[in-house]
């Protein structure tokens, strides 16, 4: 009795791309948890105590209430597709942890600066980092409870940010929402490494 050859090909599992991306702003602004929403593992979080050593040079204008600051990252990983996978770097937000910032941004696709407009002028540094370092980002303004809501073009006015950056309204303890900023910022840097290597024409 001859075999006829199954036509059922058994498909090789897919191997996942996997991409860096950074999620940076300022002191409070909801890094760990936007991470924490959106991470399909249990984040990695470097979180310590906020100590009365530290207060002459911890700002906690505007976030009087935060209890705890990261001092080296959050990390956290989320499959967009099953051939897509992201890893999450929370950069930390003070003004003395700003060393790591060249470590962890090694390797980075792209980066979400988290904004909050009461206190905006808090992201002004990281939107100087990845200018500077040609890292594509995307603003994401985290909607505090109690926060003055404004148009992206008014935020993307207020941070002179060149018109191709991206802005975003966003909910950092929403997971859908905090996916759908993440989607942006890859779909950003794809295309921003597509114009580069675009021929310039003459």
């Amino acid at each position: 009795m001859a075999f006829g050859r199954s036509s059922r090909v058994k498909q090789r599992p897919v191997e996942p791309v996997t991409l860096k991306i950074l999620v940076a702003g300022g002191f409070g602004v909801g890094k760990t948890t936007a991470v924490g929403a959106v991470s399909e593992i249990r984040p990695l979080r470097t979180e310590e105590r906020l100590s009365e050593a530290g207060r002459p040079v911890d700002d906690l204008e505007g976030v009087e209430s935060k209890t705890t600051t990261t001092v080296a990252m959050d990390f956290g990983r989320i499959t967009l597709r099953e051939d897509l996978v992201l890893y999450l770097f929370g950069t930390p937000g003070q003004d003395r942890f700003w060393f790591l910032w060249d470590e962890l941004a090694q390797g980075a696709l792209g980066a979400v600066v988290l904004a909050d407009t009461r206190r905006l002028e808090d992201c002004f540094a990281a939107v100087d980092y990845f200018e500077r370092l040609r890292i594509p980002f995307t603003v994401a303004v985290n909607c505090f409870d109690g926060a003055g809501e404004f148009p992206a073009e008014t935020v993307q006015a207020a941070l002179d940010l060149d018109p191709g950056v991206p802005v975003l309204l966003c909910d950092a303890r929403d997971r859908s929402s905090v996916r759908d900023v993440l989607v942006a910022v890859v779909e950003n840097a794809l295309e921003r490494a597509a114009r580069d290597r675009r021929p310039v024409a003459t």
